[in-house]
């Protein structure tokens, strides 16, 4: 296997990586909504619950400090020394327009990044007195 096509496997990798770190955090949250709602134990798990408000928690504060996730700044790393070109913009913002041709300015993003983390916060405190309740 060449130098090139190897680092073409890491960032594919890398681009799985993350797709599945987006899925867990959008994805998760709707199954914590629906569990809640269904009464399903699971969504009480101290270590998923915390898992999960930390990766958005991370995600509002690159987006706030205008910082570029280190997986996108990795998989671009990656991609230029397979010769591939990079991202010019977020992995979200990438992804958006190459399914769905959406662009917008970044404070968009960063509104809904900060929005959608106040949304699991909210819920976070919403399920613990729940479980108080109980």
């Amino acid at each position: 296997m060449s130098d090139a096509a190897l680092y073409r496997l890491l960032a594919d990798t890398l681009l799985v990586i993350h797709f599945a770190f987006v899925v867990f955090v959008v994805v998760g949250f709707l199954l914590i909504l629906l569990g809640l709602l269904a009464r399903w134990s699971w969504v009480h798990n101290r270590i998923f619950r915390i898992t999960h408000l930390a990766a958005i928690g991370i995600v509002v504060l690159q987006a706030w400090f205008g910082q570029l996730c280190p997986l996108t700044i990795w998989e671009n790393a990656l991609r230029r020394r397979a010769g591939q070109s990079g991202y010019a913009e977020t992995f979200v913002e990438h992804w958006l327009h190459e399914i769905l041709f959406y662009e917008a300015a970044p404070w968009v993003f960063t509104t809904i990044y900060t929005s959608f983390g106040l949304l699991v916060v909210l819920v976070w405190f919403l399920e613990r007195r729940s479980v108080k309740d109980v």
